[in-house]
């Protein structure tokens, strides 16, 4: 046994290797909370400008140059690495020489070395050498064998050496793969997870230790039989990319941009280390390259390392980009087309996925064809290799959705298809399914899931006969499929309401983007009365991929464009009706937002009693950017929010300054603790970095602040406004900006209706406003833009691209 407990502190890490993964790595362990000592190879000579300063190679500046190198380069790396560019101060750089036995100083130490078994045993054995005490040993290896690595090393070593299987980039990819060496201790396996799912946010899973893992085994099969497919089908690269995203589960960028953006050559690696490593695999003429990727390579067309893969961006003649795809008759580019499948068509339409792959179930046609071969061919071979990559169907489910960005895991959408289904349709196709899967259903069971009769979810036995219990994830609570002891209540097609048990009530969102309409208003209402009668606490947050994206643009765009004004009128009275509702309930309100919180979805947030935040938080009020101003409350609760952070005594002008810059600049927030910097989080306020606990943790807190006797906050009846005074500072300032050609003349139009309202309206200052006073002075300024024509240009033209117009 180790000294290692599962609850063990973890304070200060080492990263051995500064690449690309190493620096990456380092950066989300210092989203974490903790200290980095970041080491590559010494630099043996100095570069000329380090000889200029008269550094020589015994320097320590210059022995460190390629880990400091890295650490700067996190600042030009994007997606950022980091939740704010200070936190690189605390990555100290290093070298492998001078300061490897630094490294009993710390409590973790990861290796991400260059993916050669020679090399990490070497890099080990050194360590292995050093002195007690020792940390938790990792290695960040995407496929090299973990007893490989740990043969040799002493035991006491092996019992805290393991893998973790970091996704790139490591601050935004959910999953943790964790691979224990044959002698690792089970406490050490608890302290990485538990920690790992605290503190750094990931979505831990346990590997076995077989080539590649579980998601690259996977994953990696579906792009090689994807090349294999439209090889034999003859279909293009465009045409496989539409057929193998969203309309089937799977992130945009599909198969050949997600190639792109991994690089080819790392696509192939994997694939030849499967071929190397599991040459029993059943389907290993499926990882052999394909000669068009072996060309790709050898012509270093790798993706967007090179600027070229399978597509291309290239400058236009009005100096626009120009996509252009890879033509494999030709092995030449041309412009990306947008190919068309009549059968298909009609099926993207459907938002539900299950809609959408039971209708691919039935259709005919080419693109039909290929859908269905890859979507049945990845759910066989994930079947075929469960008990050899993992101990139950819900780990692999759980891996594909968090590391390859799968709406549902193989076996959730096979059972989503209907499993004896699947399994007839797959023996009429020559490619049966495999024997355990089809001993399960022999024996009449309906599903991969099954509930108990606690009603605990189970999942089929990989061996064919009973049943697993689904890994334990202490803290998440999940809506679908209900955690024990969850239960819907009632819903329309906007929102739903869940008991979520001991006293709380959950406010579900659930529209397309969960963007807020007139359902999702009543439903708001319904919340705050039956909270008031039923509940002890009331919480709002959802299971989306974003929290809010804000108002649905599309009814309003519909209103103005009919100029039915009456009509614009009352949705945002309803939206005030919504968001006032919320923070007057007699129950305490707790929010839980994550990922794009925009518009609306914000002004939801700020109107809670507290906020439970996921760390990935993108929040702001960003209506001016369609030519409006937030109306449903958002304007005046920022604007408070200066006040009270400024304190006591708190200037007018300035708390109305901030919160003018903050709406008028559409400022989104790239982190919850921006979002805190930007007042758009109170200090009070919570930040969850695992995005997994964020429901179960908004439930603590709403039943927490029950629990010491809520009161519902007063009305606000004398809120101090600057009148004239501010209106003054603001016009000046939007002058200045119209002179200096920072903004256009609607963008001055957008930015008095909102000084006006931050500086009270018509009144000469010194005095005091009311919250109805200023929802009223929102509505009437909210009317007067959806009016204006360009802001029906910039509506539109959101709706239409997804980007704001300048106008």
């Amino acid at each position: 046994m180790t000294d290692i407990r599962a609850d063990r502190v973890f304070r200060r890490a080492t990263v051995l290797g500064a690449g690309v993964m190493g620096r990456a790595i380092a950066a989300h362990l210092v989203n974490g909370g903790l200290d980095v000592l970041l080491l590559d190879v010494a630099a043996t000579e100095p570069i000329p400008a380090e000889a200029q300063r008269g550094l020589t190679a015994g320097d320590r500046a210059v022995r460190d140059r390629l880990a400091r190198e890295a650490i700067a380069q996190l600042a030009r790396t994007r997606p950022a690495p980091l939740f704010a560019p200070r936190l690189a101060g605390r990555i100290e750089p290093g070298n492998l020489e001078d300061d490897l036995p630094r490294i009993a100083q710390c409590d973790w130490v990861i290796e991400a070395v260059v993916e050669r078994l020679d090399v990490k045993r070497a890099l080990w054995a050194r360590i292995d050498a050093l002195a007690a005490p020792r940390p938790v040993y990792s290695t960040n290896t995407s496929g090299i064998s973990i007893a490989a690595l740990a043969e040799g090393r002493s035991p006491e070593f092996q019992r805290r050496f393991l893998a973790t299987h970091f996704f790139n980039p490591p601050r935004y990819m959910h999953l943790l793969e964790l691979v224990p060496c044959p002698r690792t201790d089970l406490e050490v396996l608890e302290a990485i997870t538990a920690f790992a799912e605290r503190r750094l946010g990931k979505g831990v899973i346990l590997a076995k230790d077989r080539p590649n893992f579980i998601a690259n085994r996977i994953g990696a099969y579906g792009v090689m039989r994807g090349v294999q497919l439209m090889q034999e089908q003859g279909l293009t690269v465009e045409a496989v990319d539409a057929l193998t995203g969203p309309l089937i589960g799977r992130p945009k960028t599909a198969t050949f941009r997600t190639c792109d953006l991994v690089g080819l050559d790392i696509v192939v690696h994997v694939a030849r280390n499967i071929c190397e490593a599991a040459p029993n695999d059943p389907e290993i003429d499926v990882f052999a390259p394909a000669p068009v990727l072996e060309r790709m390579v050898a012509e270093h067309r790798l993706g967007d390392k090179t600027s070229a893969g399978f597509y291309r961006k290239i400058a236009g003649q009005g100096g626009e980009s120009v996509i252009e795809a890879l033509d494999l008759t030709t092995f030449t580019y041309r412009p990306k087309k947008k190919e068309r499948f009549p059968e298909i068509d009609a099926l993207r339409a459907k938002d539900d996925l299950g809609e959408r792959l039971n209708g691919l179930f039935d259709a005919k046609g080419a693109g039909a064809a290929y859908a269905w071969a890859i979507v049945r061919d990845c759910l066989r071979y994930a079947a075929t290799v469960a008990a050899e990559v993992a101990d139950d169907v819900a780990s692999i489910d759980r891996a594909m959705r968090w590391g390859y960005g799968w709406d549902l895991g193989p076996f959730e959408l096979w059972e989503r298809l209907g499993l004896a289904r699947v399994a007839a349709r797959m023996e009429q196709e020559g490619r049966p399914a495999p024997t355990w899967v089809l001993e399960h259903i022999r024996k009449g069971a309906p599903s991969f899931y099954l509930r108990d009769e606690s009603g605990a979810l189970r999942t089929l036995a990989v061996s064919g006969s009973g049943t697993h219990a689904l890994p334990d994830r202490p803290g998440v609570l999940t809506l679908r499929p209900a955690s024990t002891g969850v239960r819907w209540i009632e819903g329309n097609s906007g929102a739903s309401l869940w008991d979520l048990g001991h006293g709380a009530l959950l406010l579900e969102f659930h529209s397309k983007l969960n963007t807020l309409g007139g359902d999702a208003a009543a439903m708001a209402g319904r919340a705050v009365t039956r909270a008031e009668a039923e509940f002890a606490a009331l919480v709002v947050g959802n299971e989306g991929t974003h929290f809010s994206a804000g108002a649905n643009l599309a009814l309003l765009m519909m209103a103005a464009v009919e100029g039915e004004f009456d009509e614009i009128d009352l949705m945002v009275r309803q939206f005030q009706q919504m968001t006032m509702g919320l923070r007057r309930c007699a129950r305490p309100v707790v929010v839980a937002p994550f990922s794009l919180t925009l518009g609306g979805g914000t002004e939801v947030t700020l109107h809670g009693d507290s906020v439970v935040a996921a760390a990935e938080l993108y929040m702001g009020l960003v209506e001016v950017g369609v030519g409006l101003i937030p109306a449903g409350g958002g304007t005046k609760e920022l604007y408070v929010r200066m006040l009270e952070r400024l304190g006591p005594g708190a200037d007018p002008k300035e708390a109305a300054r901030l919160a003018f810059e903050t709406i008028g600049m559409a400022r989104v927030s790239g982190c919850a603790q921006e979002a805190r910097e930007l007042g758009l989080l109170r200090e009070g306020d919570s930040i969850v970095m695992s995005r997994d606990q964020l429901l179960e943790r908004a439930k603590t807190a709403a039943l927490e602040l029950a629990a010491r006797g809520y009161v519902p906050p007063p009305p606000r009846t004398a809120i101090p406004v600057g009148g004239a005074q501010t209106w003054a500072l603001l016009e000046i300032g939007l002058h200045n900006l119209l002179a200096a050609r920072r903004i256009t003349e609607h963008d001055r139009t957008i930015g008095r209706k909102l000084a006006r309202i931050l500086s009270g309206g018509d009144l000469p200052g010194g005095e005091t406003a009311s919250e109805q006073q200023l929802l009223d002075l929102e509505r009437e300024a909210f009317l007067s833009l959806c009016g204006e024509r360009k802001t029906l240009e910039r509506v539109q033209h959101m709706l239409k691209t997804g980007k704001p117009l300048r106008n």
